[in-house]
């Protein structure tokens, strides 16, 4: 059986050599159950025939794999051919009734037991098939999945068909065969998600993603164009009763679910309900509220009227929209699946709405994303277990920035409350079938948030000018100290010295040369430039008297030199000790070894001058390309800077710290255990792939992130502060603290990290809050389970 001359898309192509991959791993582990049941059998006539399932079997593996994959590409290829336009495809001659026939028994009973293998591998990969018809649903006739379970099914039988004519024995290795591959597409389809993703690829929307964030350029999985500057590819054609895979499946390929924004399909009549249910005025509240005077969204009850500007504080939470009209919902559904996401959502807005660390303002807004997130769920299994999914990024970045304001009545909380409003009109008034529908809003949630603590920091800065320029100064220095480090590296690798020379003019004393030569005058640069050849030559072998009297005569002025160089960088007194320690003894070694000759001293010269000759590099000689910048450890910034600088910036000095001191408990503080990748992972819907972000602990540097709120003690007591500023090489961060008169408090990356290590700097939430929401509905339902 040859595969049609039809050549695939290649990402299909690569889904099926993964397939291909499945398959001959589970014909291995056939081959070994066999044995395995030859083995346990419990008669002689069951043993025999294994073990001849198994001979034969291990005889034509190779032709069982080659038939496999030749019947599953043509099945994928026909399927495809079916696709193509109309205008291309040859015309239908028209049969007259003669040529009209029945299935016959064999055909029926290949049918069923295609579906059967088909459902057995379907109920081992549920989610992961759902991901996948995420990716390729519209490929095929009739919107359906090409590498759905029952065309595997079938290029199973054929494979098996390839193998032996003898009936028991085809049944004997069919159920074999069903069981290993069953186990083997689960993590197969697991893969082709993944590796559409990697290529690119969005779910639905099947088109590779543009480098600019959201316009999208290429072309689509089918081959077809892209439809360019926000164009929507139009959804594939499919009818109600047609599923994703097999019958019995309700699912992301159902309906006539739109194929449109990259979050899986549901059921039509499902999205209808969605729809109308968003579009229903919430009791007792009107949404979108517009803001008053004080800040607070305006009421419209019929039984009562908010006329005090403090009412909206006791006014009730927006109802669980999702609890309240449960029965419609799984009414709507299909499939236990469903059924359990409804619930599960449900759950987690009764967290939401219920949660303390939420101010009510934005509790409000959030509850107008209920029925989004809904959909979402029911679409795109990846929203449970990726923390990293951008409405789960959406939802948990208003809400941890909205802890952030003490006030929403004044700016800047009351602008923030405002434009969060927009974005969740938006979304919530408009197409949130879309995944870039998301991906846009969290990206100008963005964009505003930094433009507003830039902002606010020029605020605070007031007299002191503008305090993230003078960071970004800081940090174009130590860009030029790194280059030109590497620089002097390269060549001195070449001139023969002590290793702890080389290491010091290239690390250390390079950074001398390129503050000199941008804070002294010219002669002193140069004169700074020109101790490092110097530095060399005073290490080399003296000969004759005179020889030594002048480099004794000469060593005062390089010591006062070297350590001026050394004040410019502020190199801290242990390490200078520790370089002296080394410098002197190889001094004192030269005055005794014999001298080399003039040839060699030459050479030694002219390389020296060829290294220190040339001058560092400057400001505009920096590329945005340049490797980014990696502070060292030891390395103090904060020591870089004036004392007038310290001040305007509010430095935090390390010393002013009691690091040894107990830290008093933070009241405000709620004490719950850093939660697992198990907590925030329901039984029955796709596990957590990686744990929360940490909240507090020396890991918590690398995920603070801008406008967020965070608990600080540097001395007796804890203040909330909202981190405003990192700078472009994350050396240097800027938070801000009080509400009318903010005051800026800055630290180097060193301080911060000491900070955390020493659990003085934990994040205002221990946990973000879909995370926080789905250990508590967790625990719910695992109550309820209990009970039941």
């Amino acid at each position: 059986m040859n595969s049609p001359d039809y050549r695939l898309n290649p990402h299909l192509e690569a889904a099926l050599q993964r397939v291909r991959t499945a398959a001959e791993q589970a014909a291995e582990r056939c081959a070994e159950g066999l044995g395995l049941s030859a083995l346990s059998a419990g008669q002689i006539k069951r043993r025999d025939a294994l073990l001849s399932a198994q001979f034969l079997f291990r005889k034509q593996q190779a032709n069982f794999s080659i038939r496999f994959y030749q019947s599953l590409r043509a099945q994928v290829a026909g399927e495809q051919t079916q696709q193509q336009p109309r205008e291309h495809a040859p015309a239908a001659k028209k049969k007259d009734w003669t040529e009209l026939s029945l299935m016959d028994d064999d055909a029926v009973d290949a049918l069923v037991a295609a579906d059967r293998i088909g459902l057995a591998i379907g109920h081992h990969s549920e989610w992961e098939l759902r991901e996948v018809e995420s990716y390729v649903g519209g490929l095929s006739a009739g919107g359906r999945n090409p590498l759905r379970p029952e065309l595997i099914g079938q290029a199973l039988l054929e494979g098996v068909q390839a193998v032996t004519e003898d009936s028991q024995a085809r049944e004997t290795l069919t159920d074999e065969l069903t069981r290993a591959l069953a186990q083997e597409m689960r993590g197969c389809y697991a893969d082709i998600a993944e590796l559409f993703r990697s290529r690119g690829l969005r779910p639905q929307d099947l088109r590779v993603r543009g480098s600019g964030g959201h316009s999208m350029s290429g072309h689509s999985l089918r081959g077809e164009p892209d439809s360019g500057h926000g164009g929507r590819p139009q959804a594939p054609s499919s009818g109600h009763g047609s599923s994703g895979y097999g019958s019995g499946h309700s699912g992301y390929g159902s309906g006539g679910g739109s194929a449109r924004g990259g979050l899986g399909q549901v059921d039509a009549q499902m999205m209808d309900l969605l729809r109308r249910l968003s579009q229903l005025p919430a009791g007792g509240y009107t949404q979108p509220g517009e803001l008053g005077s004080t800040g607070a969204p305006a009421y419209a009850d019929p039984g009562r009227g908010w006329s005090e500007p403090g009412d909206w504080q006791s006014a009730p939470l927006p109802p669980n929209l999702i609890q309240l009209h449960r029965d419609e919902l799984r009414q709507a559904s299909t499939g236990r699946l469903d059924h359990m996401v409804i619930d599960v959502v449900g759950s987690l807005f009764d967290q939401i709405l219920s949660d303390n660390k939420v101010p009510p303002q934005m509790a409000r807004l959030i509850a107008r994303l209920q029925l989004p997130v809904l959909r979402v769920a029911l679409g795109d299994p990846s929203f449970f277990s990726s923390r990293r999914h951008p409405v789960r990024r959406f939802v948990n970045r208003m809400a941890s920035l909205a802890c952030a304001f003490d006030d929403f009545s004044e700016n800047p909380g009351k602008d923030f409350l405002s434009h969060v409003r927009e974005l969740v009109q938006d979304v919530a008034n408009g197409d949130f079938d879309r995944m870039d529908v998301y991906e846009a809003k969290l990206d100008e949630l963005e964009r505003f948030i930094a433009t507003q603590t830039a902002q606010a920091l020029k605020s605070a800065s007031g007299a002191n000018g503008d305090i993230a320029e003078l960071l970004a100064r800081k940090e174009t220095d130590l860009r030029l100290q790194q280059r030109y480090a590497q620089q002097l590296q390269t060549s001195l690798a070449a001139v023969p010295m002590d290793d702890f020379l080389r290491e010091f003019l290239a690390q250390i004393w390079s950074q001398a040369i390129v503050l000199a030569s941008r804070e002294w005058s010219a002669d002193r640069a140069l004169h700074i430039r020109q101790l490092g050849r110097e530095l060399v030559m005073s290490v080399q072998p003296k000969g004759g008297t005179n020889a030594r009297k002048a480099f004794l005569g000469e060593l005062p002025q390089l010591m006062r030199t070297l350590n001026d160089g050394l004040d410019l960088i502020a190199w801290p007194e242990s390490a200078r000790k520790s370089f002296f320690g080394l410098l002197l003894p190889a001094h004192a070694e030269s005055l005794k070894g014999a001298a080399p000759s003039a040839l060699e001293t030459n050479l030694l010269v002219k390389q020296l001058d060829q290294v220190f000759g040339c001058a560092p590099p400057a400001e505009q000689d920096l590329k945005p390309s340049d490797a980014p910048i990696t502070v060292p450890q030891e390395l103090d910034l904060g020591a870089r800077l004036s004392p007038a600088e310290a001040r305007s910036l509010g430095l935090v000095d390390e010393a002013g710290v009691d690091w040894n001191g107990q830290i008093d408990i933070d009241l405000g503080a709620e004490s719950h255990p850093p939660l697992q990748a198990v907590d925030i992972s329901i039984d029955g819907l796709p596990a957590a792939t990686e744990a929360p972000e940490p909240a507090e602990g020396e890991l918590l540097i690398d995920h603070l992130q801008l406008g967020f709120a965070y608990q600080m003690n540097t001395g007796e007591a804890w203040n909330k502060v909202r981190l405003a500023h990192i700078s472009a090489g994350r050396s240097f961060f800027i938070f801000t603290q009080g509400h009318k008169q903010q005051e800026t408090v800055t630290m180097t990356a060193r301080m911060l990290k000491r900070l955390c290590a020493s659990g003085r700097l934990r994040a205002f939430e221990n946990a973000y809050l879909l995370e926080r929401a789905t250990a508590r509905a967790r625990k719910q339902l695992a109550a309820l389970t209990a009970k039941a």
